[in-house]
């Protein structure tokens, strides 16, 4: 039997390093996307005229809404960087 036990949780993450991680590494990127992410990208994807398959992972659908903002200039601030 090993020293080190199972545990759940731990140190609370460091948020400038938890928001930058990957989706496809997300513990839960593999779920249905969420309701918010569905309502937000079906707007995303109307403005860019593009149609996406309606059974997205949520991975999936950060990467679409993160491509879409880049593309209709949603989701990007306001100083013109």
């Amino acid at each position: 039997m090993s020293d080190a036990e199972e545990t759940l949780g731990g140190a609370r993450p460091d948020p400038s390093t938890d928001a930058s991680k990957d989706p496809e590494q997300w513990v839960t990127g593999d779920e249905p996307m969420t309701g918010p992410q569905r309502s937000y990208l079906d707007t995303l994807a109307r403005e860019a005229g593009e149609e996406l398959s309606a059974d997205l992972t949520k991975a999936e659908a950060s990467e679409h809404i993160d491509r879409l903002q880049q593309q209709t200039g949603r989701g990007t601030d306001s100083s013109g960087s």
